[in-house]
C-alpha cells in the first residue's frame, strides 16, 4: 500500500489533537492584562504541547518522504503513535489545572516518554521493512536527538519528585532540542533524488 492514505490520516488526528488542546483553553474572566495574565498557565502549557505535537507532525512528515510502501506493521506502529499523542490533550489540561502540581508533571512526562517510544517503534518497523542501508535508516545515520529524548524524559519525571519546575524545564529543554531545524532527511533527498526528477 502507498503511503498517501497513512499520512492523510495522521495529518487529521494531529490537526484534531491541536483542536482539543485550543478548545481546553479558558477565555479571561474580564477584558485587562491583569486578567489575561490568570489564563497564562494555560497559554504556556498550549504551548509547549502544540510545539511537540508540531516537532512530531513535521518529523513524521519528513520520514515518509523517504517510506514507499506501508506494511501491516507499519499501520500498526503508526497508529500506536497517533494514541500516545492523543493523550497530550488530556495530561496538558490536568497539568495546567493542577497549576503543576508534582503527579501531572510526571504523567505529562510519562506521556511524553511514550510518545518518543511509539515514534521510534514506527521508526524502525520502517527500517525493519526497508532492510539494512535502507533509506530512512542511512539518512538518519546515529539519530543522537532521538536517543537522547528519552533519557531527559525521564529526567523530567524524576527531576519532578524534586521540583515540578524542574520537570517542565527538561521537557521544555528537549523541544527546544527538536525545534533546531534537522536537515538529514532533506540532505538525504538531495543527494538520491528520484528517477525523472
Amino acid at each position: 500500500m502507498r503511503t498517501s492514505r497513512l499520512e492523510a490520516f495522521s495529518d487529521g488526528v494531529l490537526a484534531i489533537i491541536i483542536t482539543i488542546m485550543v478548545l481546553e483553553l479558558r477565555v479571561p474572566e474580564g477584558p485587562t492584562l491583569h486578567d489575561l495574565g490568570a489564563s497564562a498557565t494555560g497559554l504556556l502549557t498550549y504551548l509547549l504541547s502544540f510545539v511537540y505535537v508540531g516537532i512530531y507532525w513535521n518529523n513524521h512528515h519528513h520520514m515518509f518522504q523517504l517510506v514507499e510502501r506501508v506494511t501491516g506493521g507499519i499501520l500498526w506502529s503508526n497508529l500506536g503513535l497517533l494514541f500516545c499523542l492523543s493523550l497530550l490533550p488530556f495530561t496538558t489540561a490536568w497539568m495546567d489545572e493542577q497549576h503543576f502540581a508534582a503527579t501531572p508533571v510526571i504523567t505529562y512526562g510519562v506521556n511524553l516518554l511514550v510518545c518518543a517510544l511509539a515514534y521510534w517503534v514506527l521508526q524502525s518497523a520502517i527500517e525493519r521493512d526497508q532492510g539494512r542501508g535502507g533509506a530512512l535508516a542511512t539518512a538518519l545515520g546515529r539519530d543522537l536527538k532521538a536517543r537522547s529524548s528519552p533519557p531527559l524524559y525521564l529526567a523530567g519525571v524524576l527531576g519532578t519528585l524534586l521540583a515540578p519546575w524542574l520537570g517542565v524545564a527538561l521537557y521544555t529543554v528537549v523541544a527546544l532540542m527538536w525545534l533546531v531545524p534537522d536537515r538529514r532527511v532533506e540532505r538525504y533527498l538531495a543527494a538520491h533524488p528520484a528517477p525523472g526528477q
